[in-house]
């Protein structure tokens, strides 16, 4: 048995209220005779439609709900870890199947100390890889975006060009140092994820930004560029350091990169690669994510495994157990450049570990793709009733036997009255060919984006 807790990044380190749907994916990872922690009971309808692709038996799950805490069951509260009725339950239900022996792993999505408080209070500190570690806070530290130019550096792997500030005077003058030989910078939160935590601070205007992962721009002004960088940072300081709590990232901005990643699972005896994948940004914003990642050239894969590898071995030596995921762009020179380490179970996990590789198979001949999707701003999804629905209609859903169709990734949560917004969720369309996944983003395309009519 595992005891697997879908919780998400600390609130004391960024601030979230309402991921009970996103964190629900930690059941496509769940086996028979697993336990799971959620901040609110399962989505009936998306537990039998994971555990029926996975092939786990709902019934031989142990799930639980936390109590609610500060957040009303819309996301874990760490502080609910250790709270006597959650820790009672857990051992109520340990007793019936052998007691503390029984478990051989507690996995969490998110590394947090609350996690480690938890293993601790039913005597599973061993059961926990990293546990000390844990203890002390280090989840912060490895996934803290400043912290990991220090430890790139410490392992050697080649990072684009920039520095870490620690206030609006020291980042004025990176900012201009930086400028001066490239026509932007990325200004970068050290917690934020999918781009949302970055800025690009264009000098350049003519510069194609497009394919940044950076949800904020900002333009400067030509006149007089050291009053507009220091007038930048006066405004902007409080955002990216989230109110001085954290120190910031300014690096160089490279035109017409590609991002990808490698992803490690670090043990105590062993680094184990476990995939690449691709990740494309549309206006600036995450679009989509591609697995298996299958055309690099001989020598990008190289530099890619090879700085992965000795980036997951310093954060090993720091005490860190786990998934980890080497963030990396490929210039259009071939060069690989790491930008950040997710030192947590990703948002890629499912898409590879699940999907691509227990449920589909991809690297079986024939091979498939896989590739996950954000519903697209200009689609309208009443709800997701209506979504399940229409894949049957238009045979999409995921069919074992051709191995090619849309996976459906987490609950799909109606859209609140009245807004006029569509449900916003992601899903996975495996395919073998191009064409193969053009036609089926075409047909929901055409169901979705069309103008509805009253019934």
């Amino acid at each position: 048995m595992r005891i697997i807790v879908a919780n998400h990044i600390d609130p004391a380190i960024r601030h979230r209220t309402d991921l009970w749907a996103w964190t629900q994916r930690a059941l496509w990872g769940a086996r028979n005779g697993d336990l799971v922690l959620l901040c609110a009971p399962p989505d009936p309808g998306f537990l039998r439609y994971a555990t029926g692709l996975t092939g786990t038996d709902p019934k031989q799950l142990h799930l639980v709900t936390v109590p609610p805490g500060q957040f009303g069951g819309r996301l874990l509260d760490p502080q609910m870890l250790t709270h006597p009725d959650l820790v009672a339950q857990v051992r109520s239900v340990l007793a019936d199947v052998g007691g503390a022996q029984a478990v051989t792993q507690v996995w969490a999505l998110w590394p947090s100390a609350s996690v480690a408080r938890f293993a601790t209070a039913l005597g599973l500190d061993e059961k926990l890889p990293g546990a000390g570690f844990l203890t002390q806070g280090g989840g912060e530290l490895v996934n803290n975006k400043a912290a990991f130019r220090m430890l790139a550096a410490a392992a050697g792997a080649p990072v684009p060009a920039g520095t870490v500030v620690r206030d609006p005077g020291e980042a004025a003058t990176a900012t201009c140092s930086q400028l001066a030989s490239t026509g932007a910078v990325v200004v970068k939160q050290a917690h934020n994820g999918a781009g949302v935590g970055n800025e690009l601070l264009v000098a350049d205007p003519s510069l194609a930004t497009g394919h940044a992962g950076a949800r904020h721009l900002h333009q400067l002004q030509r006149t007089d560029p050291t009053t507009a960088i220091t007038a930048y940072w006066s405004e902007r300081w409080p955002w990216a350091s989230a109110q001085g709590r954290f120190p910031v990232v300014i690096e160089e901005f490279i035109p017409d990169a590609r991002t990808v990643y490698c992803e490690q699972h670090l043990t105590d005896t062993s680094i184990i690669p476990t995939e690449m994948g691709e990740l494309r940004y549309t206006g600036r914003r995450l679009s989509h994510e591609s697995v298996p990642l299958r055309d690099l050239t001989p020598a990008v894969h190289k530099q890619l495994l090879d700085g992965s590898t000795r980036l997951a071995a310093t954060y090993r030596d720091v005490g860190y157990r786990g998934r980890l995921s080497t963030d990396a762009i490929v210039t259009p020179d071939g060069q690989v450049l790491f930008t950040e380490v997710n030192a947590q179970v990703t948002g890629s996990w499912h898409i590879y570990e699940v999907f691509a590789h227990h449920i589909v198979h991809a690297n079986t001949g024939p091979e498939r793709t896989v590739t996950e999707t954000h519903v697209p701003a200009h689609w309208t999804v009443p709800d997701g009733a209506t979504f399940h629905r229409t894949l049957t209609e238009l045979g999409l859903g995921y069919d074992p036997a051709t191995r090619t169709g849309v996976i459906v990734s987490m609950p799909i949560v109606d859209p609140p009255p009245g807004t006029g917004r569509g449900a916003q969720f992601t899903f996975s369309t495996v395919y073998d060919t191009p064409a193969s996944r053009d036609a089926i983003w075409n047909a929901l395309q055409t169901r979705f984006a069309a103008p509805r009519t009253a019934a």
